[in-house]
């Protein structure tokens, strides 16, 4: 299909189609899909712009707009300078903008402020190049909401193409060449974020963390630290503690009780269960659609839906589970366990749907004689929640995408050790290997904690891997199955799920070189294969009669080649990028000045575990 005729029709379909069903509709499949492929079709094929579009999140957009970026001056149409096609509200037409991120303007000076901020950037922009003098320097897009009207003022010069007289396809790639020409020649930086958004924020593969460690060594300040990034700290973060007692998942999310009420049935809430609700009131406040859709061979299902512009407002909410194991996990703790392996994330472009079974089924909820009550006190009392509610009371109460758990653990007389189920499901971090405490640095520290959100994969795809150094993750594939093979026939043999949940390490990391992605697999041999590893010297013996955690050595000593062997004191060429921290350097630092490089990892942690094993004549990954 020609460019003039996808405008035509998603101009002239906008507003009919505004008053439909939003899922599936063919205008926004128009202007997700085809108008992408054919404007793909007239870039350069050597060019490696980033095309984004919208036309919604959940529900319609007043504006919809395709924008094309360069990945070298920003991967977000909340921040950078970008060409973007702005479609009028009331579907009279299509601009050609070289717009720029009014998110990021807004967030740090304010809206009022941000409009005279755009105004002085956009005669900076335009003085850098004389051709966007023939480029009007206003926009209208006839629209009434404050997201629509911000997209008038982010502009440095447009192009208007209105429906009744919209020029042939040689006009509008011959303005859309000229406009990447100008954009390839921008030298102008749009003003930047404080240096809390500057925080790298790093996805991880796993929203289940146990944080494992000796008293004192911050693990519970770690959790409070990275809700405190979020900047709604007392909104974003919930510590319970752990008692001894807690022997049932209704310790944890609550149970109905009739001692009350004159017997009928009453729901006895939790904090954690209040909390998850919060984290999903964090989702419908932030614009996300919440509905339901029917998924094969899973019938009906409540899901969120949105693209990744709106998934980047909703924040982590952190839950605390401090010292989480006084009391056996497995009991208090089953039912969220076998709910999380259910969470599914779907991606089509840059869309996505997210889907999890419930954690309060909806039988609980009929039962329960006042759900008026119950409502107010999981906080979706608000008239703004009623249909969220109803959805709720229809489908249940699930696991929020956003919400990370994280426990704290010691080891000793007095607390319960882990299974492989538990360990199986979570990342289990070392805090001292992880996260040192560095006495030199106690004052000034020299590095810092990298931000930490929820994952956005479920199920890892080739297609995500596209832009790794590991493009068809075949080099991920053999390390994992030359380590799985020495643990073959031993209790600690790896599945399926451990290789998804590496492929989705690498996916969270995008790793672009070879140190990097060794960086992910040796990670991985930290969080998920050591923790499983435990038992005496019968037990650690393989089937041919060799030590476990020699050949396990030798093993990684080949697959960890460089990292393996990098100087463990001094920083080196060869020594691995710290994927979790970095260095504290000046505001106008590089990306590369950051880094920070360490030495092998699961290296030190086998010979700590081969060491205690021939002293003690036993040994574990925990400390």
């Amino acid at each position: 299909m020609s460019l003039k005729r996808l405008l035509l029709e998603i101009s002239n379909g906008w507003v009919k189609a505004k008053g439909e069903q939003f899922t599936g509709h063919p205008v926004a499949t128009l202007l997700r899909r085809d108008l992408i492929s054919t404007i793909k079709n007239k870039l350069d094929p050597k060019s490696n712009y980033l095309l984004k579009a919208s036309a919604g999140a959940g529900n319609w957009a007043d504006v919809p707009w395709l924008s094309i970026l360069n990945p070298a001056i920003t991967l977000s149409t909340q921040s950078g300078i970008y060409p973007v096609y702005l479609f009028r509200a009331d579907g009279s037409g299509v601009y050609l903008s070289l717009g720029f991120g009014a998110h990021d303007l807004k967030k740090r000076y304010g809206t009022g402020l941000a409009k005279q901020k755009a105004k002085e950037l956009r005669e900076n922009i335009r003085n850098s190049d004389p051709r966007l003098n023939s480029w009007d320097d206003r926009v209208d897009l006839r629209s009434s909401t404050a997201l629509g009207q911000s997209y008038e003022w982010a502009s440095a010069g447009a192009r208007f193409y209105p429906l009744e007289n919209m020029p042939e396809d040689s006009v509008l790639v011959a303005d859309l060449t000229e406009l990447l020409e100008i954009y390839s020649n921008i030298n102008v930086e749009t003003p930047k974020t404080n240096s809390h958004t500057n925080l790298f924020t790093y996805p991880l593969s796993k929203p289940f963390l146990l944080l494992a460690g000796i008293s004192g060594t911050g693990k519970t300040r770690f959790v409070r630290e990275q809700a405190k990034a979020s900047g709604q700290f007392n909104e974003t973060y919930c510590l319970v503690s752990v008692r001894p007692d807690w022997h049932e998942p209704s310790d944890l999310l609550g149970y109905i009780s009739r001692l009350s009420n004159h017997g009928q049935a009453e729901y006895i809430t939790t904090d954690v269960l209040q909390f998850i609700a919060k984290a999903w009131r964090g989702i419908a406040d932030n614009g996300l659609s919440i509905e339901v859709q029917h998924i094969d061979e899973q019938g009906e299902r409540l899901v969120v839906t949105g693209d990744s512009d709106a998934l980047n407002e909703v924040r982590p909410y952190w839950l605390c589970l401090d010292e989480m194991n006084l009391a056996p996990v497995e009991q208090y703790f089953a039912d969220y366990l076998s709910v999380l392996e259910t969470r599914e994330w779907c991606w089509d472009g840059g869309t996505f749907t997210y889907s999890s079974d419930a954690l309060l089924k909806p039988a609980m909820i009929s039962a329960v004689a006042d759900t008026d009550k119950l409502r107010k006190d999981l906080g979706f009392e608000a008239a703004e929640y009623d249909e969220l509610w109803q959805l709720i009371c229809e489908h249940g109460l699930a696991i929020p995408f956003n919400l990370m758990v994280a426990g704290t653990v010691n080891m000793d007389e007095t607390t319960h050790g882990f299974s492989r189920k538990v360990i199986d499901r979570a990342l289990s971090f070392d805090f001292g290997e992880f996260f040192p405490n560095n006495y030199v640095e106690f004052f000034e520290s020299n590095s810092r904690n990298k931000q930490l959100s929820y994952p956005i994969w479920s199920q890892a795809k080739q297609d995500d891997l596209a832009n790794t150094c590991d493009a068809d993750g075949s080099q991920t594939l053999a390390f994992l199955s030359a380590v799985n093979a020495t643990l073959k026939n031993t209790p600690f043999e790896l599945a399926y799920r451990a290789l998804n949940e590496l492929l989705l390490a690498v996916i969270s990391s995008q790793p672009q070189d070879e140190l990097t992605l060794k960086a992910v697999w040796d990670d991985f041999m930290m969080c998920k294969v050591l923790p499983r590893i435990e038992g005496d010297s019968d037990k650690l013996t393989t089937v041919d009669g060799k030590e476990l955690l020699v050949e396990l050595q030798a093993v990684l000593a080949v697959q960890l080649v460089p990292i393996w062997d990098a100087d463990h004191m001094n920083e080196s060429d060869n020594q691995r990028p710290d994927l979790y921290r970095e260095k504290v350097v000046a505001e106008d630092a590089t990306e590369d000045e950051k880094v920070l490089r360490i030495a092998c990892r699961s290296k030190g942690k086998l010979a700590w575990m081969k060491k205690r094993l021939g002293s003690a004549m036993f040994t574990s990954f925990w400390p």
